[in-house]
């Protein structure tokens, strides 16, 4: 398991909520712990020659309020602005995602991705796909509309439920 993989799974941990998370995969031994305001990570390594080698604790994300009193302050805007859009986006209907896994927008690297924003879509129309344990499943529009926002970046982990889409009914 290299460090990619690593911070991958302690993103996806923290934002997922759980407490706790232990992976034994072969001679790697990881648990996750997230607190109420600090994420710590253990991470224990097995050497076969029979030796336990444990690097030390690290923290998965820095606060930001440890840097400086000024990106404390651009914080506060988006706070704003997200309030803002949460009411824009109250006329728009959410796809969400129906099971856990990893979000792809195109079928295959080198081709096209499914739905662009802008793009209309008619109930049944494949928008993503969710791979889920070595399986591709392709998640359909259950509404038609118009695209207009796309919430998850390629490639990235999903939760059950997780908003992926918007969609303007109109």
């Amino acid at each position: 398991m290299d460090l990619k993989e690593i911070q991958n799974l302690i993103k996806f941990v923290a934002k997922s909520g759980a407490s706790e998370v232990k992976l034994e995969t072969g001679d790697v031994k990881i648990t996750i712990r997230t607190g109420s305001d600090e994420k710590e990570t253990t991470i224990v390594q097995q050497v076969p020659v029979g030796g336990q080698q444990q690097m030390p604790q690290m923290p998965a994300q820095q606060p930001a309020q440890q840097q400086s009193p000024a990106p404390q302050q651009e914080t506060e805007a988006p706070q704003k602005e997200s309030k803002e859009s949460a009411e824009d986006d109250s006329k728009y209907i959410t796809v969400k995602s129906p099971i856990i896994g990893t979000f792809y927008r195109k079928p295959s690297p080198d081709k096209p991705t499914f739905a662009e924003v802008g793009d209309t879509v008619k109930e049944g129309d494949v928008l993503c796909i969710i791979e889920a344990m070595k399986l591709f499943n392709e998640i359909e529009s259950e509404v038609s509309g118009k695209i207009v926002k796309v919430l998850v970046e390629d490639s990235s982990p999903v939760e059950f439920d997780q908003p992926l889409f918007l969609v303007d009914p109109s």
